[in-house]
């Protein structure tokens, strides 16, 4: 399996466009949208050409333009791509990139107040072109802003990196296999069609592209993927559905499940046939700790949405918040440890209880 980081600022994932400072030519929303731009040279309109992507009008003033971007889900930042296609005569010619951690859901007010860390330095970007940045910053951001110099059109913008989430929310029965909570594909026998990840994303399917689904399979054996889960829990039950897939969805399914990275297999669902276009719920029975879970296919093809509900086991919980707050910026664990009355307290120093205290 080919692995890529997770685009945490995708439109699929719940990623926004706040705030920008203008789109007189084309609207800020195509810069999160998650299928690469496309260019039509007849299209016009009333503001000129119309372009897939985010434009501003050309700047007569003094400064530059930029755009506030919510991330789908919370992370540590590992590249900016800035992609440009399209844009030849009016792209910008130099960029810079911003990020910050902010609580729940700010305002314009609250996120002009933020701390903003320079995560890309004022660097040359090109027409035409997914110019991309590395990050060298192991803190966990909320929001990322794009500046562009002075002005200019942007298509895309992708902000790679690890899901963080907030553990505060885990305390209760979750999807433990969720992106929004720390679920991921470890391990994947097949992608031809499309990402493994989309199992692991939330809401309901739009189509079959936005599933998983495998190369038809014309040799012995089976297809599968591993999904490691927001910690070590308690799986209560599984959904599989398999929305859309009608003629390509899977005979059967096995599940099996993982204790640890090096503990063995264990089945935890026998070999059971699945009805395409469905959802099929399997009950499990009560187990002490799983960590991970091994879905197999027979013999190949594909489904929607994976759903791995249960609880995750008390230390696995209070580690994910320490965690979190370590990879938080400084000033952003600060405010959550003194609205928890813990001001003082270095986070390698807090109990499991007062860890634990943290979750909503």
């Amino acid at each position: 399996m080919k692995r890529t980081d997770l685009n945490l600022a995708s439109r699929a994932l719940g990623g926004s466009v706040r705030y920008v400072s203008d789109e007189f030519f084309a609207p800020c929303e195509a810069l999160l949208v998650p299928e690469p731009p496309v260019h039509d040279t007849t299209t016009f309109g009333p503001h000129g050409k119309i372009y897939d992507g985010w434009e501003t009008r050309r700047r007569r003033t003094p400064g530059h333009d930029w755009a506030v971007v919510a991330l789908g889900v919370p992370g540590v930042l590992q590249e900016i791509v800035v992609d440009t296609s399209f844009f030849r005569g009016n792209y910008p010619p130099e960029i810079s990139v911003e990020a910050t951690w902010v609580d729940g859901a700010p305002d314009r007010a609250a996120l002009d107040a933020a701390e903003w860390t320079t995560v890309v330095p004022n660097s040359a970007a090109r027409g035409d072109t997914a110019n991309s940045y590395r990050v060298y910053n192991s803190q966990v951001f909320s929001h990322v802003r794009l500046n562009i110099y002075p002005d200019g059109g942007v298509a895309r913008l992708r902000v790679l990196g690890t899901a963080v989430p907030d553990p505060r929310v885990l305390g209760d029965r979750i999807d433990l296999a969720a992106i929004h909570h720390g679920g991921d594909i470890a391990e994947c026998s097949d992608m031809f069609y499309s990402d493994a990840r989309h199992v692991l994303y939330p809401g309901i399917a739009a189509s079959m592209a936005d599933g998983w689904e495998t190369a038809r399979r014309r040799t012995a054996g089976n297809d599968y993927i591993v999904v490691t889960l927001a910690g070590p829990a308690e799986l209560e039950y599984v959904t599989i559905d398999t929305g859309y897939f009608l003629g390509n969805a899977p005979g059967r399914v096995r599940l099996s499940a993982q204790r640890t990275a090096t503990s063995p297999w264990r089945e935890i669902v026998a070999e059971s046939p699945i009805s395409p276009d469905a959802r099929t719920r399997f009950r499990i029975a009560a187990d002490s700790e799983v960590a991970a879970v091994r879905v197999d296919v027979y013999p190949d093809g594909g489904f929607s949405r994976l759903r791995l509900m249960g609880k995750l086991l008390p230390a696995a919980l209070s580690q994910a918040i320490g965690h979190w707050l370590e990879r938080l910026p400084r000033s952003a664990s600060s405010r959550v440890l003194a609205d928890a009355g813990l001001s003082g307290i270095p986070i390698k120093e807090l109990r499991e209880d007062q860890l634990l205290s943290l979750a909503w």
